[in-house]
């Protein structure tokens, strides 16, 4: 039976990872191993290992790395110490293979932890751009530290590539986020109102915003913006929180400070898989920076007004209004999403991050690889023949 160790930080990575984790753990073929760390472990994020144990699973692992700090060096001291708790877990048991997700700096720990132990690693959205953020940096180096390659589409199968990957490790999967869609049962506005403990008399804004960490010292004047800009909607406000980023806090603080003094908004800390995407069929658009706007909403038809650079570079449906950060430019978008005109526009929309069986590609494939030399001993493809000296 070959072991598969799973890594997920926080709400955001677990949610795409679950239709993932369901067919291991139905494998016979395959034991699960599940290592739990970062946002999860966080009363403040809102210790959502708990939902991962209510879901049925079993935490084999858990390490604490996160300092109660958002600014740089706490971040950087939560990657180091990251590091250390990842390496003592592999001290003490050694996965046949470790699946990664995306872009954050306590999955970057985890890869780069299993890098000494020779342990095989599989990564999951690797090839995706968000130039905004210094997950962007984290992103690629996992592609670097990884040996097998599960992306979203073929334009992430050629960035992969072009970055020296051997093509037969890289295989296009589509997202297995979308996989969810066909597992959940979605829940009526009214009963999602009274489980969140909202009051929803019209289709809400989902609102997501994230610091972008290559601008953490603008974050204050970018969620003022936004606040300002949502001071003047006619609409409930249903806010998540914000991730353990530079200035996370500060973003977390003044949303709910204006929660707060706003009657029609509200914060909700984690509404779980079913209730998220709930959300999302029930709101009338969605506001903010999260990459679900890109990746979820579009199999949705959900028009999404996405403010700044986090998510610059990804592929996009359209159903996505980009917008600058300034409060005229968010009340523009936001005006546009609402739209019936607009609306309409997106009838039909195909999602360009795949049919729904990702997570079927995904389990065949970690179970058919082949855990050898030729997987680990990395090779660096050019994409045509350097010159040769005497040129």
């Amino acid at each position: 039976m070959r072991t598969v160790g799973v890594v997920t930080v926080g709400r955001s990575d677990y949610g795409i990872y679950l239709p993932v984790l369901r067919k291991v753990e139905v494998d016979p073929e395959l034991k699960l191993h599940l290592i739990v760390a970062g946002m999860h472990l966080s009363p403040e994020f809102g210790l959502t290992v708990g939902a991962i144990e209510a879901d049925g699973f079993h935490v084999d692992e858990k390490v604490e790395m996160l300092l109660s700090s958002d600014q740089p060096e706490g971040i950087a001291k939560s990657m180091g110490l990251g590091t250390i708790g990842f390496a003592q877990v592999f001290a003490r048991f050694r996965p046949d293979i470790l699946l990664v997700l995306g872009d954050r700096f306590e999955m970057h720990a985890a890869a780069v932890a299993a890098l000494p132990f020779k342990i095989p690693v599989a990564h999951i959205h690797g090839g995706e751009l968000t130039e905004g953020a210094m997950d962007d940096a984290l992103r690629h180096s996992i592609t670097k530290l990884s040996h097998l390659h599960f992306v979203s589409t073929e334009e992430y199968a050629r960035r992969v590539r072009q970055m020296g990957e051997e093509p037969w490790r890289v295989l296009v999967s589509g997202s297995p986020a979308l996989d969810n869609l066909c597992l959940v049962s979605l829940i009526q506005r009214e009963e999602l109102a009274a489980r969140f403990g909202l009051s929803l008399n019209a289709p809400p804004l989902l609102v997501t915003f994230h610091p972008v960490t290559l601008e953490f010292e603008q974050a204050g004047w970018q969620i003022s913006q936004l606040l300002d800009a949502l001071r003047t909607v006619d609409l409930p406000l249903v806010f998540t929180m914000p991730n353990a980023d530079t200035n996370g806090r500060m973003v977390a603080q003044m949303i709910e400070e204006f929660v707060e003094s706003h009657p029609s908004a509200w914060l909700v800390p984690n509404f779980g898989r079913d209730g998220y995407f709930s959300m999302m069929a029930s709101a009338a658009a969605m506001v903010g920076n999260s990459s679900s706007g890109i990746v979820e909403a579009p199999s949705f038809a959900l028009p999404v007004v996405n403010i700044g650079r986090r998510q610059q570079g990804r592929m996009r449906a359209k159903n996505v209004i980009d917008v600058g950060y300034e409060r005229e430019e968010i009340l523009s978008g936001i005006r546009k999403a609402l739209s019936s005109e607009f609306r309409a526009s997106l009838c039909g929309l195909v999602n360009p991050y795949g049919n729904g069986r990702a997570a079927e590609v995904i389990v065949q494939h970690l179970k058919e690889a082949v855990l050898d030399d030729r997987l680990l001993l990395k090779h660096f493809v050019d994409l045509a023949p350097a010159p040769s000296h005497g040129a």
